[in-house]
Parts: C-alpha cells; sequence; structure tokens
C-alpha cells in the first residue's frame, strides 16, 4: 500500500497499514500466538540472522503487532515503528537502545511524573545520569548542559500536566550543535495534532494507551524512527555502528541505515527486556486508530470550550490551556499544534488544595481516574497521585501547582460537561 502514504491523513487513520487480500478478512486479524512454523531450517537461521523479514517468536514481532507498528510509523511520519507493552517501557528501551552507563541525557522538566521519575531515579541506579532543564530557556543555556557524554535530548510535545509546549525548532537546534538524537514524547497531542519528525524530531514515542486507544480498553507503547539521524558521524553511539557480538559482528547502522534504530530496539531490547506488547492489545489500539482523527477534532474543540467557561467561572483562580488565547504558550501551540491543542486542560479552585479536593467529591459525570485521552471526562490531582513522588519543589518545578487540576476532556455533549463542572464548583463556594 505504498500509495497510502500520498494521502491524507485521515485516510491514512482508516486504510493505513492492513489491506486485505481477495478473500481475506477486511479488518485486522487477532493472530494470537507465540511461535511460526518453518520446514527448512536455512530459513530459521535467516531469521536468527536478521536476514529474514518473517516471524520468529512473538516476543520479537507478530502480525497483528507489525500491522500497528507499520500504521503507527505511517501516521507519524517515520520509517519504522517498535510497539512495547506501555509507554514506560517506550520510553526506557528508547534510552537504553543508545545509553549505557556513564552516559547522560538531557530532558525538559515538564514531563510526565512516571517519566521524570524513571529518567531521575530508576536510569540514575543503572549509571545513566539525566539533567533536567527549563524548556523555556534560550538555546545558549541549554547547550550549557551538554556533555561529552551526552546521548540524546528529551522533551514532550505538550507537557504533562503542566500543558507546556515544546518549542520545536530550538530543541533540534540543541540536538544537532550537541550531535545527538532529539527525542519527543507526543501522547498529549498524537499525530493527529502534531508530527514532531516534521518539526525536526528523530525518535518520536507514545504511551498508545491514550489518544491512540482511546477509549480506555489496553495498555501500550509504541517508538517511530525518522530514519534521519547519522548515528555514525559524532562516534558517540558505537552500539549502533560498531559490529554487535551478540549478532556475528552486524552493525546495525551500516546494514539497516535508516530503520538501523528500530532493528535494535527489536533484535536487542525486546530479545533482552521482552517488554512487547500482546496481540490483543495491537488489535485494540488499532481500531482504535481508525477513529483518531475525528476523536482529536471533538477532544480539542470541547477543552476550548471548558477552557474558555472554567477561566470566567467566579470560583476558579486560574486556567492552562495552550489553545487558550492569553495562554503562555498560545503563539507556540498555534505554531506546532494549529489543527487543536489538544484534550487536557488545568486549572485552580479559589480555596486551594483543601478546595479543589472538595470540588471532585462533587463531580457527577466526571470520572476520578489515573487516566487522560479516553472518550469520557476525567479529573486527576496530579501533587497528590501522578507526581506525588517528586519533591514539591521538584513539582512546582515540572508546573504543578499544590492546587492544580488536570482535566481530561471527553466527547459527551460540552453542556452536560459544564453543567458537571459549574454544580461542583458551586459547591464548593
Amino acid at each position: 500500500m505504498r500509495e497510502i502514504e500520498k494521502m491524507s491523513f485521515e485516510t491514512k487513520c482508516v486504510h493505513g497499514a492492513y489491506k486485505a487480500e481477495s478473500g481475506q478478512p477486511q479488518v485486522l486479524p487477532i493472530v494470537q500466538n507465540t511461535t511460526y512454523r518453518y520446514y527448512d531450517s536455512k530459513d530459521v537461521a535467516e531469521l536468527f540472522d536478521l536476514d529474514s523479514p518473517n516471524f520468529m517468536y512473538t516476543r520479537l514481532g507478530s502480525p497483528t503487532v507489525n500491522a500497528l507498528e507499520e500504521k503507527m510509523a505511517l501516521l507519524e511520519g517515520g520509517t519504522a515503528g517498535i510497539a512495547a507493552s506501555s509507554g514506560m517501557a517506550a520510553s526506557f528501551i528508547t534510552i537504553c537502545n543508545i545509553c549505557q552507563a556513564g552516559d547522560h541525557v538531557i530532558s525538559a522538566t515538564n514531563i510526565y511524573g512516571g517519566t521524570h521519575n524513571l529518567f531521575g531515579v530508576s536510569l540514575k541506579k543503572l549509571g545513566i545520569d539525566v539533567t533536567f532543564i527549563d524548556q523555556d530557556l534560550p538555546l545558549e543555556e541549554i547547550l550549557k548542559s551538554a556533555r561529552p557524554e551526552t546521548k540524546a535530548i528529551f522533551g514532550e510535545t505538550i507537557g504533562n500536566p503542566a500543558l507546556s509546549v515544546l518549542d520545536f525548532e530550538k530543541f533540534s537546534k540543541a540536538a544537532k550543535t550537541m550531535g545527538v538524537p532529539f527525542i519527543v514524547d507526543n501522547t498529549l497531542a498524537s499525530p493527529a495534532l502534531c508530527r514532531p519528525i516534521e518539526h525536526g524530531a528523530d525518535i518520536v514515542i507514545q504511551s498508545t494507551t491514550k489518544y491512540a486507544d482511546g477509549h480506555a480498553s489496553c495498555v501500550g507503547g509504541v517508538v517511530v524512527e525518522a530514519g534521519t539521524f547519522d548515528w555514525a558521524a559524532s562516534g558517540k553511539f558505537p552500539g549502533m555502528v560498531e559490529p554487535d557480538e551478540s549478532y556475528h559482528g552486524l552493525s546495525f547502522y551500516n546494514k539497516f541505515k535508516d530503520q538501523s534504530f528500530t532493528l535494535r530496539l527489536r533484535a536487542v531490547m525486546l530479545r533482552d527486556f521482552g517488554c512487547t506488547m500482546a496481540p490483543m492489545n495491537a488489535y485494540l489500539t488499532h481500531q482504535g486508530l481508525q477513529t483518531l482523527h475525528l476523536r482529536m477534532e471533538r477532544h480539542c474543540e470541547n477543552a476550548l470550550a471548558l477552557a474558555e467557561f472554567l477561566k470566567n467561572h467566579e470560583m476558579t483562580d486560574w486556567v492552562i490551556y495552550p489553545g487558550l488565547k492569553g495562554d503562555k504558550y498560545y503563539d507556540l501551540s498555534q505554531k506546532y499544534l494549529p489543527d487543536g491543542a489538544g484534550g487536557v486542560l488545568c486549572f485552580g479552585v479559589k480555596g486551594g488544595k483543601a478546595a479543589g479536593e472538595k470540588f471532585l467529591s462533587h463531580l457527577k459525570l466526571t470520572s476520578i481516574v489515573v487516566h487522560v485521552g479516553d472518550i469520557r471526562t476525567s479529573v486527576l490531582h496530579p501533587a497528590s497521585t501522578t507526581h506525588r513522588q517528586l519533591s514539591e519543589e521538584e513539582q512546582i518545578a515540572g508546573g504543578i501547582r499544590p492546587e492544580l487540576i488536570r482535566v481530561s476532556v471527553g466527547l459527551e455533549s460540552i453542556s452536560d460537561i459544564k453543567a458537571d463542572f459549574d454544580q461542583a464548583l458551586k459547591a464548593v463556594k
């Protein structure tokens, strides 16, 4: 289906990556299987030498999961993709694919709390150091964080839950100056609203648990490679360029070029860490992606309407939504998210943390869940939940005020959403 690459994003969502042959299932089948049979040992040898595109063992790939990987690569505009068991797994194997003990990564502070903990605590235990920076710093200040052992610079398209919008141009320049890949978590935007590769990203990761699935039905993650990074130029990435002893001296970059990062993720990271996406989860996510363009349009429409409503409500102190005029990141939102600023907003209830907790207890339609990005409107208090492992100083540095309430705006009638928030806010008064 090479012709699909020239078609619109909407058509790619519906038709991308899987096309039924004559007499075959119109919908992507679930291949619930662990092993694949062969009749010639030479065919199996080719699998282990990475000379065959066929399947060996579901930990390393399967037809259903492969279809999702191809679809995500198509939607993000990359050369190849790898699906993982979760968004956190995708983040972990992305860093470990190019870093080892003694290496260093630069990351924006305004990122998801789980990723912040992975970078600041767990990777540190593995000997990988991460420097957190204010993403709004000028380029020259960001470059001061670079070290000889720096291997990547990381940020989120829309920070979760600070809702900061990444300045792709600045971060891309920083990465190019350092000679390292620019890695972007595109979860809160999804490729329907932003395709980071078009703005200089070398690797894009995403928690497919959120908007890609869209129905809170399955956990997953994906990594997409742009295929444009020269892994040999800087001499910083021996694992990508030098002979790999576990593959008979194969050089991933020399052999696979614009898909080398992805092939190493599959051959080494999935092989050794086993964080594989299940076929059923791939099937459900693939189903969700078929309506991604429609859902994101409604998410954005409802979020902007609710943001405007809350901004003018007597019981709110402030509202943060990048698509709201006057927001700190409005201009960057217009530049990088012209089709909508996503379905997540944050606000503070007058009366601080205690008032916010009271507000949550009076909601009737809206759910209190540890999740964002599905069809139902939900809320959460990040300081006491998703970011509770961070100190108050770290929370504030990441844009998490004590009274902040994160709202994932769903696809219900906006009048019903407003009415629910209105009655809950009035109950606090």
